[in-house]
């Protein structure tokens, strides 16, 4: 009775989580990545940066005609980090992306080392939102080749290369850059969501139960992360585990993909949802 349970839900279970608590979906994650750009300018910049970025979030289409202009006054990284900003908050995500990879490489030419590794994993985020996950991978991979990337960073950059793996229908390969991401940005839960995922996914079910509890320790109000428990659960012959995880995440987010995917799997047990 799992087995074509598990071919549903194999297919429904979303690579990346949406948001329902602290996990954020690739549009979410890509904004927050944005958001981290509003880095100080040097001395001389500073009141046309503020401004720019400013208006970036209050009115991203003012912000993109400035910073447009700014480009053309020779505004260097800054003026195309306002301009990616700008497209980011107004959904724009492959103009966002060629955005951020034009200031990576301004700041390269300007010798600016971290900068440049930041803005390609913004854009690497942006083309991941656009739906892009090789050019995804390339933006990343040139932030990791950079070699300025410490730390937590450094753990994102490999969770958003294993992304866009996932995306990209390559389950296998990321699971190296996974491991690496849990290594070093254990505290996110989306890394443990997608560590299970894979998991289950390559049939290794003790790593997919081992790394599905690490997420909902971490996020379990999420109905992404419940979603995937139940599927995990139903793939380990637990059918009230299943029932339990599949109806939390009608609890957490009843309009949400994931219910309609809870709801489709509680359907072939031959009982109603608990609501």
């Amino acid at each position: 009775m799992l087995f074509p349970l598990l071919l549903l839900i194999a297919q429904q279970t979303p690579a990346i989580a949406p948001k329902s608590g602290p996990i954020l979906r690739d549009a979410e994650r890509a904004r927050a990545a944005a958001a981290k750009a509003a880095a100080p300018a040097p001395a001389g910049e500073p009141p046309r940066f503020t401004k720019c970025m400013d208006m970036a979030t209050g009115d991203p289409a003012a912000a993109v005609d400035e910073a447009v202009k700014w480009r053309s006054d020779k505004g260097g990284m800054f003026a195309r980090q306002c301009l990616a900003v700008a497209y980011a908050n107004q959904g724009r995500w492959a103009s966002a992306a060629t955005a951020f990879e034009e200031a990576a490489g301004e700041a390269e030419a300007a010798k600016d080392g971290p900068r440049a590794a930041t803005y390609w994993t913004q854009a690497g985020n942006a083309w991941l939102a656009a739906k892009q996950p090789p050019k995804a991978r390339a933006a990343i991979n040139a932030a990791l080749a950079s070699g300025q990337l410490k730390g937590l960073a450094l753990g994102e950059a490999y969770l958003d290369r294993a992304r866009a793996a996932v995306a990209a229908g390559e389950s296998a390969g990321a699971r190296a850059d996974i491991d690496v991401a849990i290594a070093k940005a254990g505290d996110d839960p989306l890394a443990w969501l997608l560590s299970a995922t894979l998991a289950r996914r390559m049939n290794d079910l003790p790593r997919a139960q081992k790394d599905i509890a690490e997420a909902v320790k971490r996020a379990g109000d999420d109905a992404a992360v419940q979603l995937e428990a139940g599927n995990i659960a139903a793939a380990s012959g637990d059918e009230a585990g299943a029932k339990t995880a599949w109806n939390k995440v009608l609890a957490a987010a009843p309009g949400s993909p994931q219910a309609s995917a809870a709801r489709a799997a509680l359907a072939q047990f031959g009982a109603p949802p608990a609501q």
